[in-house]
């Protein structure tokens, strides 16, 4: 029996570094898993849109959306179930995040940027209108903390509190009050794109370079898809 289509789900970006980036990642998943069919699509900016990718699959072909995205959020939870409600042969895994081994890789990002142990780390996330975007992102920063000996909080790009400058200035005041150094943002993003230029304008002394390129996000992804593939067979 063949395995089930794997739907690659991206945010969708404008930024053509970042499109090339989570090209990449498919590309890496379909070196993982030979034979394997990805498929790509995206819930916002760039096309294939994901609605349209699934109503084209013949009808009766089971697939997995696997979200290339950090946290459940508005995208996971609202548009990819409306996308494959009518196709009950198609499912969702869940989001690449929280994970230990993207607290392993942000680790790596914040040592590579030069990170000291006096340095304050803030987690910079997209953000979410929903709380489980929050939640997720809490505990992607628990799991960093786990591995630094850092401060470590959280703030978003959009749709939840604190924004990033805001959490830039707070993490500075708690910082100074003790006599620390200096404020690193830690970003959680996929690639490059609008949120990551927005963190450079936040106020902080270092900005790490987003997660991508790295192979760990296509081993999460087919990790994801394996899992849905299991439960259901």
């Amino acid at each position: 029996m063949n395995s089930p289509v794997l739907i690659a789900c991206a945010h969708g970006t404008r930024n053509v570094e970042g499109q090339a980036a989570i090209r990449q990642v498919m590309a890496e998943i379909e070196a993982l898993r030979p034979g394997l069919t990805v498929v790509e699509a995206y819930v916002d900016v760039q096309e294939p849109e994901l609605s349209g990718v699934v109503a084209g699959l013949p009808e009766g072909t089971p697939a997995v959306v696997v979200p290339l995205l950090l946290s459940t959020g508005y995208h996971v939870k609202v548009d990819i179930p409306k996308a494959i409600k009518s196709r009950p042969e198609v499912s969702a895994a869940p989001p690449l995040g929280p994970d230990p081994r993207l607290a392993e890789l942000l680790a790596a990002r914040l040592r590579d940027s030069g990170l000291g142990d006096d340095d304050g780390v803030l987690l910079a996330a997209a953000g979410s209108s929903l709380p489980d975007g929050s939640v997720d992102s809490e505990e992607q920063a628990r799991q960093l903390a786990e591995l630094l000996p850092n401060k470590v909080r959280v703030a978003y790009g959009a749709s939840a509190e604190p924004n990033v400058p805001d959490g830039v200035a707070a993490l500075r005041t708690e910082l100074t009050a003790g006599g620390l150094g200096r404020v690193v943002v830690s970003s959680y993003l996929l690639a490059t794109g609008y949120f990551h230029d927005q963190l450079s304008k936040a106020g902080a002394d270092v900005v790490t370079a987003p997660l991508l390129p790295s192979p760990v996000l296509a081993e999460i992804a087919l990790e994801r898809y394996d899992a849905v593939v299991g439960a259901s067979s």
